[in-house]
């Protein structure tokens, strides 16, 4: 393994990739996070949305992991949005096992309209960068998480 040096007269954590991917992700996150706050809704709630958005449903353990949730942490969220009428679970079609979870109508148009904030933040945030830098990030970022993921569990 090729272990590069420290530079000179920088500080760790000013070179540390896992730093700045951390740092990074929570500077331009925490823009559209305070979005969030403003509209009331929490970031855990804009993740299992988003994450639903464009699916037919995704099961609970696959979405606990698609949000950065724990799985009990993932069940009790749902039980709330599924009260607020944003998510319906329903078994799959496949395995009656399953729960499968998907948005419902209002929970649809929750979705689509915090999409596009999102998607107007984003653009916002690519804006400051070169074009060219701007799409080397978001393949660079894609290639490092195809990398570095876990296998998905089926079901």
């Amino acid at each position: 393994m090729n272990i590069p040096p420290q530079p000179s007269g920088v500080r760790f954590i000013d070179d540390y990739l896992v730093y700045l991917l951390a740092r990074a992700a929570h500077q331009v996150s925490s823009e559209f996070h305070e979005q969030l706050r403003r509209r009331g809704i929490s970031v855990a709630v804009w993740r299992v949305l988003s994450g639903l958005l464009g699916s037919e449903g995704e099961t609970v353990t696959g979405l606990a992991e698609l949000c950065l949730l724990q799985q009990p942490t993932m069940t009790k969220l749902l039980d709330r949005m599924a009260r607020q009428g944003l998510v319906v679970r329903s078994p799959d079609l496949k395995d009656r096992r399953v729960v499968r979870v998907a948005l419902t109508e209002d929970g649809q148009s929750m979705a689509d309209e915090l999409a596009l904030a999102a998607r107007m933040h984003e653009a916002d945030v690519l804006a400051r960068h070169p074009p060219a830098e701007a799409e080397a990030m978001k393949s660079l970022l894609r290639a490092i998480l195809a990398r570095h993921d876990k296998p998905r569990r089926a079901g």
